[in-house]
């Protein structure tokens, strides 16, 4: 069963350690949420806040980021393997230290 979060509000919620992978959290509102060792593998996260959001250590493999804010995120230690961060905001302020399948930054 998917877990559907599309649309909902979760500032400041207290995730960690959950098991979402595969969840439809589109253009979901994570601000400073903690989701720190959470299962975010394959979950949709297109167009999502995820501003100032604690996600150290969290699974994000193959996760779509597309289009998210991750302004001020912390993502240390993240597995982001395989996930789509097209056109995400904010990657030059969060925290990547340790993180694994951060993709290269565009060469101009």
């Amino acid at each position: 069963m998917t877990r559907d979060l599309a649309g909902k509000d979760l500032t400041r919620a207290n995730l960690s350690g959950t098991k979402l992978a595969g969840a439809n959290l589109r253009a979901t509102t994570l601000h400073a949420a903690t989701a720190v060792h959470a299962d975010l593998s394959g979950a949709d996260l297109t167009d999502a806040d995820l501003t100032d959001a604690n996600l150290a250590a969290a699974n994000l493999a193959g996760a779509q980021l597309a289009g998210a804010d991750v302004t001020g995120a912390d993502l240390r230690d993240a597995d982001l393997g395989g996930a789509d961060l097209t056109g995400a905001a904010g990657m030059e302020t969060a925290q990547l230290d340790g993180a694994r399948g951060v993709p290269a930054a565009d060469a101009d």
